[in-house]
């Protein structure tokens, strides 16, 4: 008599499991409505662009964008919080590792993280910073990974051989003034205003040096449910946010305003166009892929991954390549250049910047005759 029970039991949950399966399977493949996740950054200019573009319209879906915060942004998308975006690699892989079931699918830009010292100060390069106190946004954020990886090629312990403190972002620049830390970690558009004020220079810039200036440091992620129930709809969002990207590379001025007109960030037209003018906006997929097998070589060579992982194996889990979504397609791509949307080649970025900082008609003269001077 209990051995029925047990069955029976057993046997409705059966019935109730496949019930649910079978409603999330059939309502998630017949949707076309996609969820993007963002912070609110700069680099985020592609999302911004594809949405206000059509780009997402134009592949068929319907978009809801979703508002995420650094804290929690990974395990929103591994839950399902949202189905898409674009982000750094270096922040998925580890999570990967150890589980987290989402994939890359293709590469967006290069160049957004640096590690900087005083203008003034004695560390001129990396071996420099053996010893000595770097400063970061926080443990573990992009800015924190990218220096690791730096400090472990350069045979230095990241672990042991320097020390580690945590500032806001916006506190990092007088963190250093003060002599609290002897350099500093940042990205976009932090780093691009620290130089302007003539605080920093640059130890190792991503959109500089080798062999970081031609790897990608964003790519399309996208929830590993969402792509194994919709491969259409993923693969069509990331067409939208591809042509996003390449929509920014040709108007850069454009997206850097219409990123804060339309409030998905907080900043000024001006201060966002020379951020987003030191990154390169060139969507690749096979980029995409080889950044994330060399992020993961030297994360794991500055002990940020498992000593026994297999690094290739990692690549080749993390990487998902889609239906219609190829360098060849991405070649033959062509994108509107809208007027007025373009950075002048001649411009000076520091000058511009300052300009922008400081907001003093005396500055603004000044500025104007130095421009002039140039011309």
């Amino acid at each position: 008599m209990f051995t029925e029970k047990l069955r029976a039991i057993a046997a409705i949950i059966c019935l109730l499991l496949a019930g649910c399966g079978r409603k999330d399977s059939g309502s998630a493949a017949a949707s076309n409505k996609v969820r993007i996740g963002y912070v609110g950054i700069t680099c985020e200019a592609p999302i911004f662009s594809a949405v206000e573009n059509g780009f997402f319209k134009e592949e068929g879906l319907d978009v809801e964008m979703v508002k995420c915060e650094w804290a929690n942004y990974k395990d929103i998308l591994a839950l399902g919080g949202f189905d898409i975006t674009h982000h750094l690699v270096m922040y998925f892989l580890k999570p990967i590792e150890q589980g987290l079931d989402v994939k890359f699918t293709g590469g967006i830009h290069r160049g957004c993280l640096r590690v900087q010292a005083a203008v003034n100060g004695k560390i001129n390069s990396i071996a420099d910073l053996r010893g000595k106190s770097i400063g970061v946004p926080g443990m573990g954020t992009p800015p924190f990974i990218f220096a690791n990886r730096v400090l472990g090629a350069h045979g230095i312990d990241p672990s042991k051989e320097v020390s580690w403190r945590v500032f806001p972002a916006g506190e990092l620049g007088l963190a250093l003034d003060k002599g609290e830390i002897d350099a500093i970690a940042d990205s976009e558009p932090i780093g691009s205003l620290l130089i302007a004020q003539g605080k920093v220079k640059n130890i190792s810039d991503q959109a500089q040096d080798p062999p970081y200036k031609d790897e990608y440091c964003c790519a399309v992620i996208v929830n590993g449910k969402f792509l194994r129930v919709n491969p259409k709809a993923a693969a069509a969002a990331t067409r939208a946010l591809l042509k996003g990207a390449k929509w920014v590379e040709a108007n850069p001025a454009a997206a850097a305003r219409l990123s804060v007109e339309k409030g998905y960030l907080a900043s000024s037209p001006e201060l966002n166009t020379v951020a987003l003018s030191h990154l390169r906006y060139v969507p690749s997929v096979s980029g995409g892929e080889a950044a994330v097998a060399s992020a993961a070589a030297e994360m794991k060579v500055a002990g940020m991954l498992s000593p026994t992982t297999d690094v290739s194996d990692l690549a080749k889990r993390a990487f998902v390549h889609l239906d219609g979504v190829t360098d060849e397609w991405l070649q033959n791509l062509q994108v509107e250049k809208v007027a007025g949307g373009q950075v002048p080649p001649d411009q000076d970025i520091r000058l511009y910047a300052e300009l922008i900082l400081h907001d003093t008609e005396a500055s603004c003269c000044k500025a104007k005759k130095v421009l002039a001077a140039q011309k």
